[in-house]
């Protein structure tokens, strides 16, 4: 019973990891989807939320609310910056250089944030207290249940903008053919635009909700941004259903392999499963292969 107990306790808080990990995957998945571009400064965006919500909360004394729509702006100003300056001139860059660019960011961003508040872990509090829930005998904190609501409700505002508006449709027909999409008057570059606003908003606003559970600093945005993107490859790069299962798929292994196993090896499960489906399966768990007539 005792070890049940635990086995509940680790899938419990590995899901509400694995949440975490589909948000970010589905950030990498929607830009890569509009720009063919995997973006590598993910990580910091996710920890720019986490980051500027205590700082706003510190220097302006602003209510939580406002603190997180004031980090997600900052964040999404942060991505536009980026766009702008570091993605549009090199219209016709390599992928492999557009990877490095991304790094570079990576970096700049992380530097920066080191620089302006130091080295020093930051706690954020709990949106709705502390106070423990009991399921199935295991604990479940409040925290837990933003997460998991906050997940829903991104993956339902998802399909309904990209199936349902006709602005989604545009960036999902960018993702099929960029060429005849400009051909019968989509704008491209606002599309591209339009995908890292979307992106970078939604890495800050899942590092604002992991934030008081994990706490946040200047470097916690790489392990993240990585465990992102595995779970983005798990799903296919798809920017739905799949990569949220393969988020939860890999927050759930990743807690059950470091509790019953060892703490050890908690990051080296993430990328273990990584290299195993890029082996066996590189499409993705939950895409169909490609065929092309030649």
């Amino acid at each position: 019973m005792h070890l049940l107990n635990e086995t509940m306790q680790y899938i419990i808080s590995g899901l509400a990891t694995g949440a975490i990990y589909a948000l970010i995957g589905l950030s990498f998945a929607i830009i890569y989807n509009s720009t063919g571009i995997i973006n590598f400064a993910q990580g910091e965006f996710v920890m720019l939320g986490g980051v500027l919500t205590i700082f706003s909360i510190n220097a302006f004394h602003l209510p939580i609310l406002l603190a997180v729509v004031a980090a997600v702006a900052g964040t999404t100003v942060v991505g536009v910056a980026f766009e702008r300056f570091a993605i549009k001139p090199l219209k016709n860059a390599t992928p492999l250089a557009l990877i490095i660019i991304t790094i570079g960011a990576s970096i700049l961003i992380r530097g920066v944030v080191m620089l302006l508040w130091g080295k020093d872990t930051q706690a954020l509090p709990p949106f709705s207290g502390n106070d423990p829930i009991n399921v199935a005998g295991a604990t479940l904190l409040p925290q837990h249940l933003w997460i998991f609501g906050v997940t829903l409700l991104v993956l339902a505002v998802n399909r309904l903008f990209f199936y349902h508006t006709i602005t989604g449709k545009a960036m999902r027909a960018c993702s099929f053919n960029r060429k005849a999409a400009n051909l019968v008057g989509i704008s491209v570059g606002r599309m591209v635009l339009l995908s890292f606003v979307i992106s970078s908003a939604l890495g800050s606003l899942a590092g604002v909700i992991i934030a008081p559970l994990t706490m946040t600093a200047y470097d916690v945005g790489i392990m993240l941004g990585l465990k992102g993107f595995c779970a983005a490859i798990m799903g296919g790069m798809g920017s739905g259903f799949g990569t949220v299962l393969g988020g939860l798929i890999l927050g759930t292994l990743e807690s059950l392999g470091a509790g019953l196993i060892s703490s050890g090896y908690k990051d080296a499960i993430a990328f273990l499963i990584l290299l195993l489906i890029l082996f066996i399966r590189p499409q993705g768990l939950f895409k169909k292969g490609e065929t092309e007539r030649v």
